[in-house]
């Protein structure tokens, strides 16, 4: 089962870069997941000041909004995806993860078998060849 892992970083934007301790301890977890065999992908965030918001009106129109954002309560300051075998499994290794003063946040990925089955033919019917 693929499952992400969000990371929350309850900081001020001003604070987004941490300290050369905090960036090896992570790189040591990252490594800890590849040598499991258990890590997909993962990316770190530039802070929210350099991205967008795109919000789609009821009518379907796509308002931009630039960074930073005042509003934004919780903002995802990077992510690993995982394929473990249980959502007990990956809140484990969400528990060992060195990361101070965040949240994680674990979900499991939506895979073709949760959809119902009169949906899965239009999911096989245009698949993605992402490689």
């Amino acid at each position: 089962m693929r499952f992400m892992m969000m990371m929350y970083p309850q900081i001020e934007e001003s604070d987004w870069e941490p300290p050369a301790e905090a960036i090896k301890a992570m790189v040591d977890y990252n490594h800890e997941l590849n040598g499991a065999g258990v890590l997909l992908s993962l990316d770190g965030l530039h802070p929210p000041g350099a991205g967008a918001y795109v919000t789609f009106s009821n009518d379907g129109t796509a308002n931009v909004t630039d960074g930073p954002f005042s509003e934004a309560k919780e903002l995802i300051g990077g992510y690993w995806m995982i394929d473990v075998r249980s959502k007990e499994e990956a809140v484990e290794w969400a528990r060992r993860c060195p990361a101070r003063g965040c949240v994680i946040e674990v979900r499991r990925v939506q895979e073709r078998e949760d959809f119902p089955p009169e949906l899965r033919s239009v999911v096989d019917e245009r698949p993605l060849d992402l490689t």
